[in-house]
This record gives structure tokens, C-alpha cells and sequence, in this order.
């Protein structure tokens, strides 16, 4: 059973349709799982990127002031501060073969280096994950271009650029442990990608909506252009 908004439904779930594109690339072939002990480790690499139809300092200024936006933006994701540029996040509940997880990560929103922009994991005070543990690490790279789209007043596009690297460890039960590894493997690309694709397309969305409201800048919707 697989939810993100900490409703059960089946594995296979569907996503939901948000009016974005998805430019979302596994650049893994495939999610890797190393069992060391009674740890499994499942990798994955990912990159994408969001357009801002706006000036790069514009942009610039607004990821900047993620204390402004981040926490509703998260949503429906349980968000909690942490510190001047962290964040807890209770991602939703996950599971399957009757095993269960509701991953709660800090995070921490670097500052920007050289014009790249770094989130990583943090602990979180007093809390001990039970089951598991996530090494996330992230960076953004902002790019400016110019458009020919006569529908935009922007005539410049800023391209938010991210990669990620993730790793997940986890302490699965014995009675999944006697599971074939091909099973675990299988069940735990679909689960890490999954998450993945979900977060990033809703995150991305509600982060574009909230930017270019908060300027007064229309927000095409690209995916009703190319119909």
C-alpha cells in the first residue's frame, strides 16, 4: 500500500494530474538495494527543472526567503521549522506486504554558493526514526534565457535546474527479509520512485503558483498549449 497524502490505496497508484510538465529523469537506469546486515540500501538519482517566467533575480530573491513560502508550499505535507534554514517533514505513510513507514526527514535549505543552491539532511531534536534513516542531498542551479512567447509580459525565463542524489536504509522485519530480493528490489524502485515523481510534481507546481502570484505574473499552463 503506497499514499502521499496518508491515504492507503493500492501500489500501483496513480498520480495525481497536476497541470505541469514533468521533465522528471531518473538518471539511475534504476533504483540499486545493497543489503548489509539487516539494512537495506536503495539509491537513486534524479534531475529536473521549473520554469520561472521572470528575471533571474527576481528568482534569486524569492528562494532566498523560503521561510516566506516553503512550509505552505510543502503542503499537504506536516512541515515544522527548524532553526533559521531547516524544515521537518512528515512525508506521507508508505508501505507494502503489511509493513508500514511514515518517514519524517529534517531538512536544511543552504544558502547559495557560486550561484548553487544546496538542501541536505539534518537531524531532527529528540527524534529517532524507526526503521529507517535518508541521506538527501539536492542542488538547485538557476539559468536565465530569453522567450519568444508574445503571450508571456516576461520576455526573460529563469530555468530552475535540480539534482538529487537519495538514499534510503532501511530495517525491514524478518517476515519481509525471507522475501525473495528480486520482490524487495522491485518494491522498493516503485516505492522510491514513486515518491520522488509524486513530491517533485506537487512541489514544483505549488512553488511556480506561489511565485509568480506573489508578483502578478501570469502562469501559463503549458500542458493545455500542447493539446
Amino acid at each position: 500500500m503506497l499514499s502521499i497524502d496518508g491515504e492507503y490505496q493500492s501500489l500501483e497508484i496513480q498520480e495525481a494530474v497536476l497541470p505541469v510538465d514533468s521533465n522528471l529523469i531518473e538518471t539511475e537506469n534504476t533504483v540499486t538495494s545493497v543489503t548489509v546486515g539487516t539494512q537495506t540500501q536503495f539509491c537513486g538519482s534524479y534531475s529536473d527543472f521549473m520554469e520561472m517566467y521572470a528575471p533571474i533575480h527576481q528568482v534569486a530573491e524569492y528562494l532566498n526567503a523560503h521561510s516566506s513560502w516553503f512550509t505552505r508550499c510543502a503542503e499537504p505535507m506536516k512541515v515544522q521549522p527548524l532553526g533559521e534554514n531547516g524544515y521537518a517533514l512528515v512525508i506521507g505513510r508508505f508501505g507494502s506486504f503489511g509493513y508500514e513507514v511514515e518517514p519524517k526527514i529534517g531538512l536544511e535549505l543552504l544558502p547559495a554558493q557560486e550561484g548553487i543552491y544546496r538542501i541536505r539532511t539534518i537531524p531532527i531534536p529528540g527524534y529517532q526514526a524507526p526503521g529507517y534513516d535518508v541521506d538527501y542531498r539536492a542542488s538547485m542551479q538557476l539559468k536565465e534565457y530569453f522567450n519568444e512567447d508574445a503571450d508571456l509580459k516576461s520576455s526573460q525565463v529563469t530555468r530552475v535546474e535540480w539534482e538529487l542524489d537519495l538514499k534510503v536504509y532501511l530495517h525491514f522485519p524478518k517476515f519481509i527479509q525471507r522475501l525473495p530480493k528480486s520482490i524487495i528490489q522491485s518494491t522498493g524502485d516503485r516505492l522510491l520512485n514513486q515518491i520522488v515523481r509524486q513530491v517533485s510534481r506537487r512541489l514544483t507546481y505549488k512553488v511556480q503558483q506561489d511565485f509568480h502570484g506573489s508578483l502578478g505574473i501570469p502562469f501559463p499552463d503549458r500542458s493545455k498549449k500542447k493539446r
